[in-house]
């Protein structure tokens, strides 16, 4: 066994790519060699494990690997004890209750003798005990919207995005369960708690500056209270005088999801040479 830090990540589809992205934007170099399942990183005493994603909260549980990057939603599931460092603000998805769009169940305690088909058989479990109610889960791995339809199931515990799917299965949300996101979790009995817990300041630094854009613009001295109050950045903006003593330039960091918004509010308020830099780190 090796003495190093093991990170386990997906081995295919969107999130591995995710992930690797993540890590190597993070300083981690490594390099997966063909369809290994390890990977060492280099000048740094850390391995990287391939695993299927539903594995990684209970392999992490287990010890096999230190640290990993699975879905909140896979957690909530398997029902181990788990730390979880960071919200990695991908894959946000929502657990929900979805019946037929006309019938008898008007409330979760008409679940009560019902059969549910779910991939989630634990979190479903967890959510009927809330309201006494007993039903009998069909666990399945695949889809589970037809299941309805095909006379398996009276209701469906499954992940919901945009209701399309729903709608076309004349399916309809009784309520939702919980939201989660991607994350990054930890064993809490580590031995390799200093490093861990620098890889995930590391990867904080990345998830930050993905979410954050760096805005620079000039604007009157006398609107700059002003200006403030629509940019007012984590302790307070950079702000530098120009040669010409009338303008001030201004620095500072903005939800990238706003920054269209804020561009116009100091385009109104008589700001000029607004930009926008994407950051690729940081530190706050």
């Amino acid at each position: 066994m090796t003495e190093n830090l093991r990170i386990g990540i997906p081995s295919k589809g969107r999130l591995a790519e995710l992930s690797t992205q993540l890590l190597k934007e993070a300083g981690l170099r490594f390099r997966r060699q063909d369809r290994s399942l390890f990977a060492r990183v280099k000048e740094m005493p850390i391995d990287i494990t391939f695993l299927r994603t539903d594995d990684i909260p209970i392999l992490c549980a287990e010890g096999a690997i230190d640290l990993g990057i699975t879905g909140g939603d896979l957690v909530a599931e398997s029902g181990v004890e788990l730390a979880t460092r960071l919200s990695l603000g991908v894959g946000n998805c929502r657990l929900a209750v979805c019946v037929p769009e006309t019938g008898e169940i008007e409330q979760p305690v008409d679940l009560a003798g019902k059969r549910i088909a779910t991939s989630f058989p634990h979190v479903t479990q967890e959510y009927l005990a809330q309201f006494g109610a007993k039903a009998h889960t069909v666990e399945l791995t695949g889809s589970v919207e037809v299941m309805i339809a095909l006379g398996v199931a009276d209701a469906i515990v499954d992940l919901v995005e945009t209701g399309s799917t729903l709608a076309a299965n004349r399916l309809r949300i009784l309520d939702e369960i919980g939201s989660y996101e991607t994350v990054l979790v930890q064993n809490p009995a580590t031995r390799h708690t200093a490093l861990a817990d620098r890889i995930v300041r590391r990867v904080e630094g990345v998830v930050i500056a993905r979410a954050y854009s760096l805005l620079e613009y000039n604007v009157l001295a006398e609107k700059l209270a002003e200006a403030e109050k629509i940019t007012p950045g984590f302790n307070s903006p950079t702000v530098n005088r120009l040669e010409d003593e009338k303008w001030r330039s201004v620095r500072v960091m903005v939800k990238r999801s706003k920054v269209i918004e804020i561009m116009e509010q100091l385009e109104t308020l008589g700001a000029t040479a607004i930009l926008e830099t994407s950051i690729a780190n940081c530190r706050l």
